[in-house]
């Protein structure tokens, strides 16, 4: 009889631990700016209504950054809580075609939340490799975007291993890598859906006159790439309806949704086209905010909004391809007030839009500063699933959840690790950053190797009294300099950023489970 009752007990302490887990929907989109949402930029010209309802139902992080300025890297630390330059890709983004980069036996986010009962979807824009088969005696980049010869190598005609299913996602969808990237083709459980039998690119910029075409390559017939962003929408929509039965049933699930765009090629739907006022961009970014509210709104019908923890936000700042001079001619600066661009070290590179909705535990139209970093969705996801998270995984993962339920005390993130797309660093505590370079690291200038030859070799900002980084004050605090280098050095060393012994924020979950 005692067994019994103690098993009772256990059975309905489970199943309360269960009711608790809410959906998870992480949308990732692509060189969207931090001043493309209008609730995050007064001055700018894109309507966004979706974007800025998330904001009044959630909260909105205004420090939040990605571990570095470009697409696979910042993927990389989405899914694994590790800073991207742990691995092996050291600079630069992948290929279309490129292996696995997730090292075999890292513990990933879907990999984590799968164990605890989750059921897992990829839905959009992988680019952290998957091992194609290869016709014999061809190869291609590891660590690199294939050369135009490497673009014939694979065998689309067998699956792809080692992709999004090989760690932790139940289901997948989506494109390989970059939408300028080969294959040109839908992807659905590691094979193609349609075989990519044409040599061909697509149109990089609707309205261009001079019709200027992305790599050519692999694509599938009738793939223009007009179809990519709506299709990924309407294929998250279905996955809702189709899970919505067993959410309620406390059988969650998880959606990673990277969305491929307002990345290059940029290829706004006709209905959209002219909209913003702006170009061919601006209307993109308003159509992409149209897809974030018909993802809301499947949410609403199947009665999911409440105990959905939905993340939005960017891989890295908006890309130059936007056409900054035609943007910033009509008013409108993708950047807001922040220096450079996607793949700087300059703020517009990382800093990035980070909106938080919760409706069942967290109050609407709050805003907080804390310093927040992509890699930190693992560590929070964890301590809102009860899950300890072993010693050798999200090594640099630190929970916002604090941040969310007003807790004022755990282990919050106070500092943060910037890397550009040359590889170049940057670490930031509380008003100071540290770039340990003369100029962008990246692609605005100056440019590496473009620098004035007297360009003091590293740069200071005091972003409280500096957030454009127009003046280096390296000269005038050389002990903050070296001791920021220092931390970062001991960063690299240590192979892990959070402390040694992994604990949750017990007070920051004994809030919300109050709630």
């Amino acid at each position: 009889m005692k067994s019994t009752f103690l098993l009772l007990l256990c059975s309905l302490a489970l199943a309360a631990r269960a009711a608790d887990k809410p959906n998870f929907i992480f949308i990732l989109c692509d060189d969207l700016g931090y001043g493309d949402l209008a609730c995050l930029n007064p001055e700018g010209k894109i309507p966004t209504p979706n974007l800025d309802r998330l904001a009044r139902e959630g909260m909105t992080f205004t420090d939040a950054h990605t571990s570095s300025s470009v697409c696979s890297p910042t993927r990389y630390g989405v899914m694994t809580g590790r800073y991207n330059w742990r691995s092996k890709l050291q600079k630069g983004v992948l290929g279309g075609l490129s292996p696995r980069l997730i090292e075999q036996g890292r513990l990933t986010v879907a990999e984590m939340l799968r164990k605890q009962g989750y059921h897992t979807a990829c839905i959009g824009k992988w680019h952290l490799g998957m091992d194609w088969s290869l016709h014999p005696g061809k190869e291609v980049s590891e660590l690199n975007i294939e050369s135009r010869e490497q673009a014939f190598s694979a065998d689309f005609s067998k699956p792809a291993t080692n992709g999004p299913n090989a760690v932790g996602f139940d289901y997948t969808f989506g494109i390989s890598a970059s939408l300028d990237m080969v294959p040109y083709c839908f992807i659905e459980n590691g094979r193609v859906t349609a075989q990519p039998t044409e040599d061909r690119g697509l149109l990089m910029f609707h309205g261009d006159d001079k019709n200027r075409m992305s790599r050519e390559g692999p694509a599938a017939p009738g793939f223009t790439g007009y179809e990519v962003l709506p299709t990924l929408t309407d294929k998250a929509v279905a996955y809702i309806g189709e899970r919505a039965a067993d959410a309620k049933a406390d059988k969650p699930f998880f959606i990673y949704l990277p969305y491929a765009s307002p990345h290059t090629p940029i290829l706004p739907n006709p209905e959209w086209r002219g909209k913003s006022g702006l170009n061919s961009y601006g209307d993109f970014v308003m159509q992409q905010d149209h897809e974030v509210g018909r993802l809301l709104q499947a949410l609403d019908q199947h009665g999911l909004a409440e105990n959905t923890f939905l993340v939005f936000t960017s891989d890295n700042g908006c890309s130059p391809s936007a056409r900054y001079d035609e943007l910033l001619a009509k008013g409108h600066n993708p950047s807001a007030k922040f220096r450079g661009h996607k793949a700087d070290i300059y703020e517009g590179g990382h800093r990035v839009p980070f909106l938080v909705r919760w409706p069942a535990k967290v109050k609407g139209g709050q805003t907080t500063s804390q310093l927040t970093c992509l890699t930190d969705f693992m560590a929070t996801a964890a301590d809102v699933t009860g899950t300890t998270l072993p010693e050798d995984a999200a090594e640099d993962s630190f929970s916002f959840l604090p941040a969310l339920t007003g807790a004022s005390v755990g282990v919050v993130r106070r500092s943060v690790v910037h890397h550009s797309i040359g590889g170049f660093f940057a670490i930031r505590e509380g008003k100071w950053k540290l770039a340990l370079c003369p100029g962008s690291g990246g692609w605005s200038e100056p440019r590496p190797g473009k620098e004035p030859k007297d360009a003091p070799p590293i740069q200071l900002f005091d972003l409280e009294a500096d957030l454009g980084e127009t003046r280096n004050v390296q000269a005038d605090h050389k002990d903050i300099a070296s001791s920021l280098q220092m931390k970062l050095e001991e960063m690299v060393a240590n192979g892990r950023s959070t402390p040694g012994a992994r604990q949750q924020n017990a007070v920051a979950v004994d809030l919300w489970k109050k709630k």
